[in-house]
Order: C-alpha cells, then sequence, then structure tokens
C-alpha cells in the first residue's frame, strides 16, 4: 500500500495494485512498521522487509538475500510480478521504486489502424500489456507501438538494433507526438526523456542507472533481445508494460523461448503469406540454378569430402548448437585446421562461382526497368560486383551520410541498383524496391524472410519478386529446401 497512490487506474494494470482509498496518517504510521519497502537499486529492486512476510518476497523466483545491503534483490523486470504478489496477498508495502511519468498523450495520428493492427493492440491488451507481435515487415509494426503508447500512457523506452533505426524511430514517433520530449541514447547521445529511443548496445550499459523511468519498454527486432548481454537490457528496466516487435522472432539458438521470460508470450501472429494482396505487395519467390565449372566442381569436391569425413569421424551434425562445437574441436588438431580451411573453401566456391555473375547479369537486364537490391553474404563480394555492375554498394563500412544519400536517390529514380551484405536485412524502408535478387546467403530462415520483406512494402500496384540464386550440386541446395519450409513459401 501507498500512501496516496498517484496513479489509481484499472485493474489489472499493476499500478492500481495498491489500496487507492486515502490513509489517515496515524493510521499509516501504524502500517509502516509492518510495511515492504520497494526501491531500484542498480538494475535491481532493493526489497526492505520489515514484517515477518519475508516468506512472500523469497516466493518468487530470482529473489535472493543480499548480504552487502542486508535487504532482498530481485531483478527490476520482476517489478509486474512482485507487486502482483504483495497485492494478491493484501500486503501493505512502500513504492519507492517506481519514477516513471504518466503522460498527457497529445497526437497526431494520421490514419486509422488496419485491421490487424487493432487485433494486435487488443490482444496485448488482452495479455496485461505484456507479450510480442510478430508481423511481416512492411505491415506497421511500428504502427502498433505508436497504439501501444497511447493505451499505456506512460513514459517510454523504445529499443533498437542499430543507430539509423534509431534516428528513423525519433523522426516517426516525433511526427505522432510532437509535444512530448523526446530523447536519444546512443551515437554519442546520453539525452533520457518522457519518450527514450536507444539501441540493444546502449540499453544495457545504461538501464541499470535509468530503468525506472519508464512505464513501457519497446523492443524492436526483439529477436536480438535474447542475446547474453543485450537481455540484461530487459532485465535492468522495470517497466511493467512491455512489447516486442519482430517479424522472424524465431532463433537458431532457441533462444526465442527467452522472450516469453523478458517481455511476455506471443500476443498476436500474422505471417506473409497472411498478408500478402491487401497490405503487402503480390510476390514470387524464384530459384535460378548456377552451375560449378568441372574444375571448380573438382575442388569442390575434394574439400566437400574433407570436411564431411571430419564431422563424421567426429560425431558431429551440423544442427542446434552445431557450428559451434565444430569450431571447438576442428581447433583441437591439425586435422581439424585442415577440416576448417575445407569448409571455407567449400563454402567459397559454391557463393562465389563466375556462373552466379552471368546469371545475376542476365537478371539485371531482364528487370532493366524496375528497382533491384542484390544481396550477398560477404562484403567482398558484395564490392566486386559494385565495380563489375557500376551499382552503388552498401555495408556496414558504408558511412551513415553515404548509406543515406544512396537510399534517397534509390527511392528518387536516379539509382535503379543497390547491392548490399547484410546491412539492409532490417529496419530499412525501400517501397520502391520490386525485385530482390539473393546471390549467397546463411540457411538462417529469419535472413531469407528479412531479404524477402524488403521487397514487400505496398508501392502502386507492384509485383515482387525475389530470386535466389543457388549453386547446383553443392550444400547451397539443401539450404534453401531448408529455408522453404518458412510459411512465406507457402502460397493459397
Amino acid at each position: 500500500m501507498t500512501k496516496n497512490d498517484p496513479d489509481p487506474v484499472p485493474d489489472p494494470d499493476p499500478e492500481k495494485l495498491t489500496k487507492n482509498d486515502p490513509v489517515p496518517d496515524s493510521v499509516y504510521s501504524l502500517l509502516w512498521c509492518f510495511m515492504i519497502t520497494i526501491s531500484f537499486y542498480q538494475g535491481t529492486l532493493s526489497i526492505v522487509v520489515n514484517s515477518d512476510n519475508s516468506f512472500v518476497v523469497q516466493s518468487i523466483p530470482g529473489c535472493k538475500w543480499d548480504h552487502r545491503t542486508q535487504c532482498f534483490r530481485l531483478p527490476a523486470f520482476k517489478y509486474h510480478e512482485l507487486i502482483t504478489v504483495l497485492y494478491n496477498k493484501e500486503i501493505p508495502y512502500k513504492d519507492e521504486a517506481r519514477l516513471y511519468e504518466i503522460l498527457q498523450m497529445d497526437h497526431q495520428l494520421d490514419r486509422e489502424p488496419f485491421h490487424h493492427q487493432k487485433q494486435a493492440i487488443a490482444s496485448w491488451n488482452k495479455f496485461r500489456k505484456r507479450g510480442y507481435v510478430v508481423l511481416p515487415t512492411g505491415t506497421g509494426k511500428s504502427f502498433v507501438a505508436i497504439l501501444a503508447m497511447l493505451e499505456s500512457k506512460r513514459s517510454t523506452a523504445i529499443v533498437v538494433p542499430t543507430i539509423d533505426l534509431m534516428h528513423q524511430w525519433y523522426d516517426n514517433v516525433k511526427n505522432f507526438f510532437p509535444n512530448i520530449p523526446i530523447g536519444l541514447i546512443g551515437g554519442g547521445n546520453y539525452q533520457p526523456a518522457s519518450i527514450t529511443i536507444t539501441t540493444y548496445d546502449s540499453a544495457y550499459i545504461h538501464f541499470d542507472k535509468i530503468g525506472n523511468l519508464f512505464g513501457l519498454v519497446i523492443f524492436d527486432e526483439c529477436h536480438h533481445l535474447p542475446g547474453r548481454t543485450y537481455r540484461l537490457g530487459a532485465e535492468f528496466i522495470l517497466a511493467p508494460y512491455r512489447l516486442g516487435l519482430s517479424a522472424t522472432p524465431e532463433r537458431l539458438d532457441g533462444g526465442h523461448n527467452d522472450l516469453n521470460y523478458l517481455i511476455g508470450p506471443c500476443v498476436f501472429r500474422k505471417e506473409i503469406n497472411e498478408m500478402a494482396g491487401p497490405y503487402l505487395a503480390d510476390y514470387n519467390v524464384v530459384q535460378v540454378t548456377a552451375r560449378l565449372s568441372a574444375e571448380e566442381r573438382k575442388e569442390y569436391q575434394k574439400n566437400r569430402s574433407l570436411y564431411v569425413t571430419f564431422l563424421r569421424r567426429n560425431y558431429l551434425q551440423m544442427g542446434r548448437n552445431g557450428w559451434q562445437k565444430f569450431i571447438q574441436v576442428s581447433h583441437r588438431t591439425e586435422e581439424g585446421r585442415r577440416a576448417f580451411i575445407a569448409y571455407r573453401k567449400q563454402k567459397q566456391i559454391a557463393q562465389a562461382t563466375p556462373s552466379k555473375l552471368k546469371t545475376l547479369e542476365y537478371l539485371i537486364r531482364k528487370h532493366h526497368n524496375e528497382r533491384l537490391l542484390i544481396f550477398t553474404h560477404d562484403n567482398a563480394t558484395a564490392y566486386k560486383i559494385s565495380l563489375r555492375f557500376l551499382v552503388p554498394v552498401i555495408t556496414h563500412q558504408t558511412k551513415i551520410k553515404e548509406r543515406k544519400d544512396i537510399l534517397k536517390k534509390y527511392s528518387e529514380g536516379v539509382y535503379s541498383i543497390i547491392v548490399t551484405s547484410k546491412v539492409l536485412n532490417e529496419g530499412v524502408d525501400i517501397p520502391s524496391a520490386s525485385i530482390g535478387i539473393i546471390l549467397s546467403g546463411s540457411a538462417s530462415v529469419r535472413e531469407h524472410v528479412q531479404r524477402l520483406g524488403r521487397i514487400l512494402r505496398k508501392h502502386g500496384d507492384k509485383k515482387a519478386t525475389l530470386y535466389e540464386v543457388v549453386t547446383e550440386g553443392t550444400s547451397e541446395e539443401s539450404v534453401s529446401q531448408r529455408r522453404r519450409e518458412h510459411n512465406a513459401y507457402k502460397r493459397e
């Protein structure tokens, strides 16, 4: 119980989980002797128990006794769970942890939400404003976040993967809420505000100090969150309201299962094949084969055989965690190091065969009147294509100013082709792109779906086509088959 809860809102909001009737000072003084006091300390909740109710606090998973401070400690993200338990047990408490604001959400919404966006927010509300939403790229995930901010009316932290996205979100949020202070943390900025936009890299560094200033936290591209360090950003912030956004939450390491723990359950999901037509451009996915020369084939098979033989001898399987095990085992012996080199060679032969460039030239000529995005697995191939076809290239080495200039000229039609490695996989809005060409890539389904998503934004009546160039008779064929198990390929 707090003496005068300043924020009475309807159940099941955790802020209502205090008694709202005014308490006389004399009674309040007596209750103080039996009260639990909660404060925020270095990304945790410091809990001082002045009664025999310690067993209730200890029952919460993650609660530990801190001998240094002589109090119980919980990760800050357990705030919602702690307050709920205390309320349900009718145990009085004093909340000194929560410092976030109630905002007057004066807004300038310029459109009505689509049906799927309304459904997503309704479902999120049903789950007590905790959980993640899965929507394809181009279907308005960021607008769902705006709606969540309107629903919660609390100071908000928005966490994104890159500096580029941080600035993109800033511009977007500023358009909707021009009268609310908006700050940035990351890229040399440190300006906490009522709405603060930061990166995953900055969140885990700073949220242990300011994690009690936000009532809502939004994790964009939340599949990044379960990483060993990035997850700290979610644990250090006490925000009772949590929203995750992703087009492809699944991770090869199974880390997506931790999203339920860090954010909440998946509350709403739509796949690409469900959204094509009304909300996304209609599309085709076409596989084009490239062939190795006789000399390339011989070299490929020699290295492939050496690599596969090593896997079998050491009982290694390239499934979940298989790559990490291969790295560990291969570096212990000379045979293992040779197997690792052979793995790299056979992969390079399949991904960079000259016949792929001939196929690329054919596709460029075929679609010379359209906007193309060419995706490669590595920077070297991207630069090679840029030099051969005299087209702009964007990699992680490209300066932000140059990248913006290239994208601007591409959207204006000055450039009709961009070649890139991985930096355009997520978070970049390129509605004019209609043709995607994957010259090489990883086995990641997420990467493939993200690349498809780059060309699916509605733009007039465009029809999008994604070409996947696969080298015949190599491991690229099985990788392609595995990626094609995604729902994006299941067209009615």
